[in-house]
């Protein structure tokens, strides 16, 4: 296989996912762990213009930059698997360790900090994808054809579900935004345990779409979508009609209350538009004159894992009743501004470590750790 140099275009997609995930989560946090604020099924109607601000910011990223980030680690799986290859070691090998640490992360981030982490699920997803990979190039197509028809079957059941008048609520939030209002941290880390199975459904139920999502990831480094030469434009484009043409009508879908589309938005119609911001990204890339944006962006995506951390727990502090305690006190224009300077801090963070250590302080740990395992 051709030995292929680092592409910049990768780390900036990284770095976008990561500060997209958290135009998501802010939400979640602002709203006191309140999940019916990303969400249309508390609406019979039209919104006020503040409720019609946090849907358009969620029409952008919500399920879009996950399902962005998915595609990235995919695309990082292959890079591994590639350079295992070069190097001659055996697949997966080591990797499996990294995977294990993954995980880790995944449940200490879940514990401590937000229950609706994703770590935990795509190492669970990096396991499976890493031996369909090892099968060669037939056995990725079909398991593309096999978990995506999975996925969208399950998502259009759902759909026809709540179309027939199917309860889409969510009930016995109360209790939960009275925890993250007035609870200690050692409370919510309680709540967190005793309710482990609960908040790992949505983890649970996405793997086969992490599946779809991370091969998918594996088939574009593959095709040279992320490379800077005519054949990685001319895929891009493909990726960009497809995200304006098709991907933004059906997430449009987003802004008709009553519930009924929330489900098949976030995770059916949302990574058509996922792919449509590679599209998109990839044309800014080619001006030049913003160079040095791009390049922030790259740096996070160098330590995507520190600063997906990073953005949770000042998250938590900002909102948390343990904290400075305004989850449920803002506006949408106040929550978007939050989102925004916790973003600009993690630009300016993340050039002051790759600059001067080269590397974030979770891929460093992770590095350290798995190396003294394998040592061994």
């Amino acid at each position: 296989m051709k030995v292929q140099q680092r592409l910049p275009l990768i780390d900036m997609l990284r770095g976008f996912a990561v500060l997209g995930t958290l135009g998501t989560n802010i939400w979640i946090f602002a709203y006191l762990g309140d999940i019916s604020y990303i969400t249309t099924s508390s609406y019979s109607g039209w919104w006020s213009l503040n409720d019609f601000l946090r849907m358009a910011v969620l029409f952008l990223v919500n399920g879009k930059l996950l399902g962005l980030l998915t595609i990235m680690f995919g695309v990082g799986l292959e890079l591994k698997y590639q350079q295992a290859l070069r190097k001659g070691n055996a697949w997966p090998g080591m990797y499996i360790w990294t995977i294990v640490f993954l995980f880790m992360e995944g449940l200490i981030h879940f514990t401590l900090v937000m229950e609706y982490d994703i770590l935990m699920s795509y190492a669970v997803t990096a396991i499976i994808v890493t031996f369909i990979v090892k099968f060669g190039d037939k056995a990725i197509k079909r398991a593309l054809y096999v978990f995506g028809s999975f996925h969208v079957l399950t998502i259009l059941l759902i759909l026809v579900s709540a179309l027939l008048g199917a309860n889409v609520s969510f009930a016995g939030i109360d209790p939960i935004v009275n925890l993250y209002e007035n609870g200690t941290w050692f409370e919510q880390i309680q709540y967190r345990l005793t309710h482990f199975l609960y908040y790992r459904t949505e983890a649970i139920f996405i793997i086969p779409m992490n599946i779809f999502l991370f091969l998918l990831g594996v088939k574009m480094m593959r095709n040279g979508v992320f490379s800077q030469n005519d054949k990685g434009r001319q895929a891009r484009q493909k990726l960009f009609k497809i995200g304006i043409f098709i991907g933004v009508p059906l997430n449009l879908l987003i802004f008709i209350p009553g519930g009924a589309f929330d489900l098949p938005v976030r995770y059916l119609f949302a990574p058509i538009l996922s792919i449509g911001y590679i599209g998109i990204l990839g044309k800014m890339i080619e001006y030049k004159k913003l160079d040095w944006l791009w390049k922030r962006f790259g740096e996070i995506g160098k330590m995507s894992l520190s600063c997906y951390v990073l953005q949770n727990i000042i998250a938590s502090i900002i909102f948390y009743g343990w904290g400075l305690g305004l989850g449920g006190k803002l506006n949408s224009i106040e929550v978007i501004s939050i989102w925004l300077t916790l973003s600009l801090l993690q630009l300016f963070i993340a050039h002051i470590c790759i600059k001067h250590f080269h590397v974030g302080p979770m891929e460093w740990i992770r590095k350290h750790a798995i190396q003294s395992v394998t040592q061994k």
